[in-house]
């Protein structure tokens, strides 16, 4: 059964757990990246080997390029192509959304928490969906990084490494939403966001 708003605020079967104003989600990000689970213990090891994989393959390429064809390379891994991924990152965002049903989907940005965000307007989703949702982007474009990476020579395997490790840590903000879906997994939570005010909101069957 599919929920909506009001249902979510009818007192006698729902109770609010959390409401996050778009200006609070860096803190709220940053308290839910430290709070240790499987999944934060999964999110930072893959930061960590995706780190060592570049690290190595830069080793691998030190004495076979010109330092001036390197420096462009990290130039490209670091800032270039991280411009250029935010908004396929956040369109793979917006299919699961529309498979939920989702049809006012909005996209915005906040450049003073250096936050990119695709939202479904007033439209309620579960953990499941979310989760649908959170992890689209994570799981296609690193799978298609690293098949690049594989196929790909010397310079471009450097620069698309660097990528991969700057794209993981970009999602760093849906895997602390993740985790508090996982934190309170004995609980069926949803969750909806009224993009006009700017506030995620988080409630609990009762």
């Amino acid at each position: 059964m599919r929920y909506k708003i009001e249902d979510l605020e009818d007192t006698c079967r729902f109770r609010q757990i959390l409401k996050i104003p778009y200006d609070e989600l860096v803190g709220f990000v940053l308290d839910y990246l430290r709070r240790r689970t499987d999944l934060m213990i999964f999110f930072w090891s893959v930061c960590l080997i995706f780190l060592s994989m570049a690290l190595m393959i830069r080793i691998n390429i030190a004495g076979y390029f010109p330092f001036r064809n390197i420096f462009f390379h990290s130039l490209l891994g670091l800032i270039v192509f991280p411009v250029l991924i935010i908004p396929v990152h956040e369109l793979l965002h917006v299919v699961p959304f529309l498979l939920t049903g989702a049809r006012k989907i909005k996209a915005g940005v906040d450049l003073k928490q250096y936050l990119f965000y695709v939202t479904a307007h007033r439209h309620v989703v579960d953990a499941r969906e979310f989760r649908l949702v959170a992890y689209t982007p994570f799981i296609i474009l690193n799978v298609i990084l690293l098949v690049l990476i594989f196929l790909l020579p010397g310079l471009w395997k450097w620069s698309l490494s660097l990528l991969l490790f700057v794209h993981t840590t970009m999602c760093a903000g849906d895997f602390a939403l993740l985790n508090f879906f996982r934190i309170n997994n004995k609980r069926k939570v949803y969750t909806w966001d009224d993009a006009d005010a700017r506030i995620a909101y988080f409630y609990e069957e009762i």
